[in-house]
């Protein structure tokens, strides 16, 4: 029997000072709100609620957590404070606003800028279903991923780590900005201290590093996330997850497909920053804004007849090596 998920707070709440209008999105660790402050400007309010430690009955405010979870509950608590305090000291246009953050109803919230837009995801599930060679334009990408990089390379500034980039949380708002949301602080408490690591983050995005307990994350973290979102920006699917790749990698195999449709340089750097082994990797933004910065150089390779054969012939191998579809067999999908 699936665990029943914590109730959001009922529309017209008033905590600290704000007025909740309705729920925006929930996840594992929290709940985002709608909500407007007392001159009536409207705000996104993020509570730490999260859904493996607490419940929370319909109409109630303070969450329920059982004295087993408690102190695991506080500890993420602590997380998601700092993790507001640190972002409140952050202003860049490619990270969101923290614009206040306080204690209520046993709990924390953070209050941040309302955007107007859409998820990097849902223009990638949008671009993909058109079914044309290119997902998105390079120049589209190498833009995009210009400005998020701008904003990361503050945050890594800041002594922080994202640690949860993947396109859903990628904001791309009305007047074309991208944003950075969702900051994994929190999250990554909980994934060391708890015994379930893996559904802490999500497949195809994570890097294999955030799987192991012993290894040491850093800037090589988060760019690694950074190349799996342009990697979905170009095929428009995520990549296999790390533990897939580390069995049997293909990133080089279906990265190749794309020669002549992106530049070699793109390609190339998408491999680059999706090394398996993090010293292999871009040690810094700086290191990778150097390289992506360099359209002037972009190089294409045409594939020849006998290259074009054999990635016809992988396809089909690979379309052969699918076992069939079982009824009502559960899928996972990216959040």
């Amino acid at each position: 029997m699936s665990k029943v998920k914590p109730s959001p707070l009922p529309p017209d709440t008033v905590i600290g000072g704000y007025r909740v209008v309705r729920r925006l999105s929930a996840g594992g660790f929290g709940v985002v709100y709608l909500a407007v402050d007392k001159s009536g400007q409207q705000v996104a309010i993020k509570e730490y609620l999260p859904s493996s430690l607490a419940t929370r009955a319909p109409g109630e405010l303070a969450p329920q957590v059982p004295p087993e979870k408690l102190s695991l509950y506080r500890l993420g608590l602590k997380s998601f404070f700092e993790e507001g305090r640190s972002l409140a000291q952050i202003s860049h246009a490619s990270v969101v606003s923290v614009l206040n953050f306080f204690r209520e109803n046993e709990t924390v919230y953070m209050v941040m800028n309302y955007l107007d837009g859409a998820t990097l995801q849902d223009f990638i599930v949008t671009a993909r279903e058109l079914k044309k060679s290119k997902v998105f334009r390079e120049s589209t990408i190498r833009s995009l991923f210009d400005e998020i990089l701008r904003g990361l390379r503050v945050v890594h500034q800041h002594k922080m780590l994202h640690l949860d980039i993947k396109p859903a949380n990628i904001f791309v708002t009305d007047d074309d900005r991208a944003v950075m949301i969702d900051f994994g602080a929190a999250r990554e408490v909980l994934s060391k201290e708890g015994n379930f690591i893996r559904p802490m983050y999500t497949p195809g995005f994570a890097a294999p590093e955030m799987y192991r307990r012993d290894s040491s994350m850093g800037p090589w973290t988060d760019i690694y996330a950074i190349g799996a979102c342009m990697y979905a920006c170009m095929h428009g699917y995520p990549p296999n997850d790390a533990p897939q790749r580390i069995e049997k990698d293909r990133l080089s195999l279906s990265q190749s497909r794309l020669r002549g449709i992106y530049s070699d340089d793109l390609i190339e750097v998408v491999e680059w920053c999706m090394a398996l082994d993090p010293l292999s990797r871009p040690q810094s933004v700086f290191a990778l804004q150097k390289e992506l910065s360099r359209e002037g150089e972009r190089r294409y390779t045409r594939l020849s007849v006998s290259e074009k054969m054999r990635l016809s012939l992988d396809n089909m191998r690979a379309a052969d090596k699918k076992p069939l579809p079982k009824v009502a067999a559960p899928t996972t999908r990216p959040n």
